[in-house]
């Protein structure tokens, strides 16, 4: 008897899940957390018609989750339905199941581009790149896609199916609630690219400790996740926070990343030796010239807008700069996947591609008075310190903005500068000043949005790709969960463009957020012609575009 008293206090406790009434508590601070600093809400109905605000049937599925995953599940869903780069949901599990794979979308299949041979040699695991995945363990690929959907968060359908194709070799369960539930081993029937169909089984590769619940939870504990942090913003006095967090601007990278050299300095195609391609050292770009009939061309590669030192960052593209002026007939900005970073940072680079005063992004930021104490705040803190003008009088002008929305019961604040007291910049000292164009991708976020969009708005030169991500936003994080401690990332302020944007399929607006950057020359590199060829229709179409750029600026 004895002995089964004790094997019951041993067993229980691992039965143990959250309470109903802490699912609903999370969860309805959750949504209270988001209607108080949420910025694109009414932007999210008038596009998608959902209402966050109408918890109902989400309340009523959550009171009747058989367990903490399917709450989770549940809250995944939730947020992943507004179409958001920027809005994520992470529980706390560091398990994560991958295969040595990646796939992503070409010509509209899903396709295996990347094979860590050091996992899968290719005698017992004959996968080549280009290899089609028609189905995993025995389930049709394009109905796992649409499946894995529900748990990407992404402003444009492209992005997400794009996000979700990883998900069929790569399960990370801070992402996918259920991820652990899967076998040793996954069977993948791919079809080769000489048309023959093989199903393949390859191991699980599993690591970190999955999540089976996460109650019962006493009392509540702190969870929310932090960004990462330049050198400068580090050592940044107290009076500068509020505006720091107005200024990030970008997605986080990690092994769980769902593209390729996704905020990498590394670009994924290769330079044919016909262009005499030559690279300058760099430390924080890729950068190099290339010939195309006749003509000199630039080439910089801005992989992020998070540099460790914005400084020496800028001075390095300073010297580039200098040399480009020097030595070119034109310049190619490749902002193809990229994550993005500091805003600021950002519109110093603008500052030294745009020879002539223009019009940053504003920001239209969610009004609420937590914004107006610290902006109030900090704006005395600034005074009382001597700061810099530029510092004292952006605060004055945001504590003026937040307070008229406030009085005024309105949702956002009008666009707002949160690089200075001005949306007005001028160019920098050191300035290109010849024909330029920028490269695009839907996987150029946030401050990759934001760096076209700029350049676009000032007609600096055409945008050549496609469009861009549509994270059109500044960056916050929460706690998502006392009990469950999950953490949330969501958008607290929105892009504003100096003009209204017409692009099909969205309302006429000047928003970033879903609609992106719109190419002047659309093209796609995700095509299995570039992807076996090391991109070599891509490079020519984008030399012929910048020759053709040059000719006819003269």
């Amino acid at each position: 008897m004895k002995r089964l008293l004790l094997l019951t206090l041993f067993v229980l406790p691992a039965l143990a899940q959250m309470t109903p009434e802490q699912r609903v508590f999370d969860f309805q601070a959750l949504v209270a957390n988001l209607n108080r600093n949420y910025a694109p809400y009414e932007w999210k109905r008038q596009l998608f018609g959902f209402d966050m605000l109408d918890t109902k049937p989400w309340l009523e599925r959550i009171k009747n989750a058989k367990d903490d995953l399917e709450y989770y599940d549940i809250t995944a869903q939730y947020l992943s339905s507004l179409g958001d780069t920027h809005t994520s949901y992470r529980i706390p599990s560091n398990f994560l199941a991958s295969t040595g794979l990646h796939a992503d979308i070409y010509d509209g299949k899903i396709i295996i581009d990347n094979i860590v041979r050091g996992t899968l040699p290719a005698a017992r695991y004959p996968f080549v790149s280009g290899d089609e995945i028609l189905a995993v363990d025995g389930k049709p690929a394009a109905e796992l896609l649409e499946f894995y959907k529900r748990y990407s968060y992404a402003a444009s359908d492209s992005a997400s199916a794009r996000n979700a194709a990883f998900r069929l070799v790569s399960r990370p369960q801070s992402v996918l609630p259920r991820a652990h539930e899967i076998g040793d081993t996954v069977a993948i029937l791919v079809r080769h690219p000489d048309g023959k169909e093989e199903e393949i089984t390859v191991p699980w590769i599993k690591t970190g400790q999955p999540l089976l619940k996460a109650g019962p939870v006493p009392s509540p504990v702190k969870s929310a996740r932090k960004a990462q942090r330049s050198v400068e913003e580090e050592e940044a006095p107290g009076y500068m926070q509020p505006l720091l967090r107005l200024q990030y601007d970008a997605v986080e990278t990690d092994e769980n990343q769902d593209v390729l050299n996704y905020g990498s300095l590394v670009q994924v195609w290769a330079w044919p030796a016909s262009l005499g391609y030559v690279p300058r050292g760099s430390s924080y770009y890729r950068v190099g010239v290339f010939q195309f009939e006749g003509l000199r061309i630039g080439y910089i590669r801005i992989p992020n807008f998070s540099p460790a030192s914005t400084a020496a960052a800028l001075t390095e593209l300073d010297t580039h700069i200098q040399f480009f002026n020097a030595n070119t007939d034109g310049l190619v900005i490749d902002v193809m996947r990229n994550n993005g970073g500091s805003a600021c940072y950002n519109e110093e680079m603008q500052r030294r591609f745009i020879p002539y005063m223009f019009r940053g992004l504003g920001r239209e930021l969610r009004a609420n008075r937590i914004w107006l104490n610290q902006f109030s705040a900090a704006y005395e803190a600034a005074k009382a310190a001597n700061a810099d003008t530029w510092i004292v009088d952006s605060y004055k002008l945001l504590v003026d903005e937040m307070r008229a929305a406030v009085s005024e019961n309105r949702a956002r604040t009008g666009p707002v500068p949160i690089c200075g007291p001005s949306l007005e910049r001028t160019p920098a000292a050191n300035t290109y000043t010849k024909p330029l164009m920028v490269m695009t991708d839907v996987f150029s976020t946030s401050a990759g949005d934001g760096f076209p969009a700029a350049l676009q708005d000032a007609n600096r030169g055409p945008i050549f790709g496609t469009r861009t991500n549509g994270a059109g936003g500044t960056v916050f994080d929460f706690d998502s969960g006392v009990y469950s401690e999950a953490s949330s990332r969501a958008t607290a302020g929105m892009h504003h463009r100096r003009n209204p944007v017409v692009a099909s399929g969205y309302p006429t607006s000047s928003y970033v957020e879903n609609v992106g950057v719109q190419p002047d020359i659309y093209y796609d590199f995700m095509t299995l012609e570039n992807l076996r060829t090391g991109g070599r229709p891509f490079v020519d179409a984008f030399s012929r575009a910048i020759a053709d750029h040059i000719r006819s600026s003269r």
